[in-house]
């Protein structure tokens, strides 16, 4: 019987069995997460506070609204004269300043509530608001605004329009009659405030307050009795 010869296996070449016992590379390191830079300036606006015995009928008001509407609480009313989106901490001592020296010459002033209103008025509107009427609160913005610009700070570009925000659209909602009012107050001061945004609201904290000392015309008007709004029709939306 012829007996088979089984041809050997050659042996592995020593370079493959170098590469394969060499060991695994680390993988590189990764560069350590830095947090972001924590943003320390604040939002500030300067104003005129809205008094309760006002706020109380314009809070009334508020229970028309339907929808996604979200009514602003009546304690924090205002007009807002000027807002600083970005304010550095060591700059507020002279928007203090500012405020001191432009109201110095101001006598109160008779402010006077309206009609309605929406922003945009066309479309859909984020804002629900009542128009606002009082002597000399236009240059006030104005001489405001210029004194924030000469500091080296920013405000918004929006032309002035005095108004008191009464609610903000979150979502679809319908619009709400025209309302009219009879409202109105003597203003004695402005205020520097501080507004803190929290998933709950804003909160409002007075930085400093400004009081108008200049003389009272003697041709000031009597102050409204403040009662509560009328509807109006459609076609007289403010």
């Amino acid at each position: 019987m012829t007996k088979i010869r089984k041809t050997p296996r050659p042996a592995a070449k020593p370079q493959a069995v170098a590469r394969a016992e060499a060991p695994a590379e680390a993988p590189a390191p990764r560069p350590p997460r830095t947090a972001p830079p924590e943003d320390r300036t604040l939002r500030l606006f300067y104003a005129l506070k809205v008094p309760q015995d006002v706020a109380a009928p314009l809070a009334e008001a508020q229970r028309h609204l339907r929808g996604n509407w979200r009514s602003v609480r009546p304690d924090q009313f205002h007009i807002t004269l000027a807002y600083l989106p970005a304010v550095p901490p060591e700059k507020v001592d002279d928007l203090k300043r500012l405020g001191a020296a432009l109201t110095l010459d101001i006598p109160p002033l008779e402010v006077r509530l309206r009609g309605t209103g929406y922003f945009p008025n066309e479309g859909s509107p984020r804002v629900w608001f009542v128009k606002v009427e009082a002597g000399e609160l236009t240059e006030l913005a104005a001489g405001l605004r210029e004194g924030i610009h000469a500091l080296g700070l920013e405000t918004d570009n929006l032309p002035f329009k005095a108004h008191v925000t009464l609610a903000r659209k979150k979502g679809p909602a319908p619009r709400i009659p025209p309302l009219t009012f009879d409202l109105g107050w003597q203003a004695g001061n402005a205020v520097l405030i501080r507004s803190t945004l929290r998933k709950t609201g804003p909160i409002y904290d007075t930085v400093s307050t400004f009081r108008f000392r200049g003389a009272a015309s003697e041709n000031a008007l009597p102050q409204p009795t403040a009662h509560h709004p009328q509807p109006t029709p459609p076609e007289e939306t403010p």
